[in-house]
């Protein structure tokens, strides 16, 4: 399974829950006990403990993370495909941006649906069909570049969204199946924040492309092509330096994203 730093996790889902209806058909009003799995650093967690009158409790297998999470919620480690947990421990089990990032997404419903007496739900994503917006001309194509590109080579279903979800949801024996579709936006406009700044260096340094370079290779790039990709990359970022400085850089971001529910 692939892993992620707390500043991404952060960052990816900065602003997801200002509008919390997408979490509606979780009935979390109704729940007793709710297991976050794959928690990360708690940034669902803290809503679920919020909108929830029982106890929350999340679990991941990074201890660096699950350090973050402790702030807000009980954590325990745990692998989503072998949960510490008794049968029908939980209520609710519910993951965020996690089964796209296992090879088998059934064989981890099929564990949450052991350890929950009643609901599970799981938010994932369709990064196939992210959009991006900018005021730096080459942003919006180079961005569609890459993610082509990382689509070929990932080695999960990173595009799983809702019908995915919903198979594996029905392969792992869950009744009543649903899924809904939100959207996740997110913005960078004046006056800049800190991880603005920060995102704008790594696109003049390239970082972001190098972070993902074995991936986008296996995506059929040659070395040619993506020695290309970061050097227009890099330009890019150079125009959203100078565009910041200005205070004319504007960038919007949508991702589309799924909140599928079964019963046990």
């Amino acid at each position: 399974m692939r892993q992620f730093s707390a500043d991404y996790l952060r960052d990816t889902r900065r602003g997801m829950w200002d509008d919390r209806s997408a979490l509606a058909d979780l009935e979390l009003e109704t729940r007793e006990r709710v297991l976050d799995v794959g928690c990360g650093t708690g940034e669902l967690s803290k809503i679920l403990a919020e909108e929830t009158p029982g106890e929350v409790v999340g679990a991941d297998a990074a201890p660096d993370l699950l350090a973050v999470a402790s702030e807000v919620v009980p954590v325990v480690a745990g692998d989503a495909l072998r949960l510490p947990f008794p049968d029908d421990a939980f209520d609710l089990v519910v993951c965020q941006a996690l089964l796209i990032n296992l090879p088998d997404p059934a064989a981890a419903v099929r564990e949450f649906r052991r350890v929950s007496s009643d609901l599970v739900a799981a938010v994932e994503p369709d990064n196939a069909a992210v959009s991006v917006e900018s005021t730096v001309e080459a942003e919006s194509s180079l961005a569609a570049r890459a993610r082509r590109a990382y689509l070929r080579g990932v080695e999960t279903d990173v595009t799983l969204g809702g019908e995915g979800t919903r198979e594996a949801f029905e392969t792992a024996g869950l009744a009543d199946v649903a899924t809904r579709r939100h959207y996740h936006s997110r913005t960078i406009e004046p006056p800049y924040a800190d991880r603005d700044l920060r995102s704008a260096r790594r696109k003049v340094s390239g970082e972001g492309l190098a972070d993902d370079r074995a991936t986008l290779l296996a995506g059929d790039l040659s070395v040619e092509e993506y020695d290309d990709l970061r050097s227009d990359w890099r330009e890019m970022g150079r125009n959203v330096v100078e565009q910041m400085s200005a205070g004319e850089y504007r960038r919007a971001e949508v991702v589309p994203f799924y909140v599928t529910v079964g019963s046990v």
